[in-house]
């Protein structure tokens, strides 16, 4: 009896050992699908202060909780069942997808580096709506539509980085990279919204240390969020590009992502003290060129599809 207790606690021991080392791989695996979404979350970062724009201080915060909320919704109630469904019938279809998305992220940043540049620009155009609740209401569900394309490209990401694990494991990883994620994002565009307030209170303290503080963070917020918009777009030239070049080495063209890849390499050898920073950089930005070159011919067709669709309106007046 006490030789057969000691089997099954090894046996027990045996399943704990193999347990943990599951969660050790799905958070390792969520952890590295995370990272490389980096762009399309930095983005989504700095997109989603807007939507509080021009309302109540004090509904900034409720706002923001909606918009998370809805977020969630769009990553568990429909992107990870529509993933995993994917994945299970279709795998050969994530790739393609993914460029896609890929795609789009770089159609994004060449579009803002043309309204940088002065070369193009959104044609935003608000309805002006005077009850403060269907303001709100139409704010919420513009961010979560919004949301949705972004998220749909965390996921994909996310996927195509598990999408050899078993179904069970895809499903676990999704699900933390999305609640992480948004988690993530949203407490941190909660931060930044409600930092004017922050330094405004501050500058209205007793002591002059904290009202150089404050009134240091009131001036300096526009230029965090300009800064966090360059990351975003360079972060979506890149990873949006990196995205498209493996996608093409998977399809069989792969001298894009060889070439690249060697440069980074030759550059990573060339400065041995700094080797992985340097090789890193140099795949970035060679992602980045592609991202920008694929990205503006995107840009140019859309537009020019616009102009001609506005063209017989103009023509019958």
């Amino acid at each position: 009896m006490p030789s057969g207790l000691a089997a099954l606690l090894d046996d027990v021991a045996g399943i704990a050992k193999l347990a943990a080392a599951s969660i050790d791989d799905v958070g390792a695996a969520a952890g590295k699908a995370s990272a490389k979404a980096a762009g399309v979350v930095v983005d989504d970062t700095a997109v989603t202060p807007r939507y509080v724009t021009g309302l109540s201080p004090a509904r900034e915060l409720p706002i923001i909780w909606k918009i998370a909320l809805g977020s969630v919704r769009n990553k568990l109630l429909i992107l990870l069942p529509a993933a995993l469904v994917l994945s299970a019938f279709a795998p050969w279809a994530i790739t393609p997808l993914l460029m896609c998305g890929g795609a789009y992220l770089c159609f994004e940043g060449a579009e803002k580096l043309m309204e940088a540049f002065g070369g193009g620009h959104h044609e935003a155009t608000e309805e002006v709506v005077d009850d403060p609740a269907a303001l709100e209401a139409a704010k919420v569900s513009g961010a979560i539509r919004t949301d949705l394309i972004l998220s749909a490209e965390i996921m994909a990401i996310a996927l195509a980085d598990v999408a050899d694990s078993p179904i069970l494991t895809q499903g676990i990883v999704l699900a933390l990279v999305g609640l992480g994620i948004t988690a993530g994002v949203y407490g941190v565009v909660g931060l930044i919204v409600k930092m004017d307030d922050i330094g405004l209170h501050l500058a209205r303290g007793q002591s002059a240390g904290l009202r150089g503080l404050g009134r240091g963070l009131v001036k300096g917020m526009p230029m965090v969020m300009d800064f966090i918009s360059s990351v975003g777009t360079a972060a979506m030239l890149w990873v949006g590009g990196g995205i498209l070049v493996h996608g093409a080495h998977e399809l069989g063209f792969a001298w894009p992502d060889e070439t690249i890849h060697h440069a980074s390499v030759a550059a990573g050898a060339a400065v041995a003290f700094a080797g992985p920073v340097v090789s890193w950089l140099v795949t970035a930005v060679g992602s980045a060129i592609v991202g920008i070159a694929i990205g503006a011919v995107l840009a140019v067709v859309v537009h020019q599809v616009g102009k001609l669709r506005r063209k017989p309106a103009g023509a019958a007046h």
